[in-house]
């Protein structure tokens, strides 16, 4: 199990002892898209979802799957996050939304987790809103797009 630091010496699964490590600030960013019908797409951008600001409501629920990552990935250290910041961008052309999410905290251990079940998360929240106008959206490309702190240092994605 060389290099996997989940696995003690015997290959058993813990939580990384992270005690020794120094408090520094920790920043992720991280990436997902969803892809839909264009006639979709325009329903969620007009307002006209049956369930109301699909948008607002996935900002929200990535906002609130940070701060719970850790009962979701068992291994996870429960952390107090500074700031979760979640953007959208469209992408008309392609009937895309692509979700943004940057979390911080000033830590022991990095939030590229947090970032990343956030992203996920508002992703699926739009699939969820708008399921029964559209079973086929796909969620594509979810991946860290940067990290910041700790011994590692500065991390970027190759493009």
């Amino acid at each position: 199990m060389s290099g996997f630091t989940h696995f003690d010496e015997a290959g058993q699964a813990h939580m990384v002892g992270v005690a020794e490590k120094s408090e520094t600030r920790r920043i992720a960013r991280a990436v997902g898209k969803i892809i839909m019908q264009p006639a979709t797409l325009k329903l969620i951008l007009e307002g006209g979802a049956k369930k109301g600001d699909v948008l607002g409501v996935a900002r929200i629920a990535a906002i609130q799957a940070s701060k719970r990552t850790s009962e979701l990935i068992p291994l996870c250290h429960p952390l107090a996050l500074t700031k979760v910041g979640v953007e959208f961008n469209v992408d008309e052309s392609n009937a895309a939304i692509e979700c943004i999410v940057t979390a911080e905290t000033l830590g022991r251990t990095g939030v590229e987790m947090e970032a990343l079940t956030a992203a996920s998360v508002g992703l699926l929240t739009i699939y969820d809103m708008c399921k029964a106008v559209d079973r086929g959206m796909r969620m594509d490309g979810i991946r860290l797009l940067e990290k910041q702190g700790g011994k590692s240092g500065h991390w970027v994605a190759a493009e």
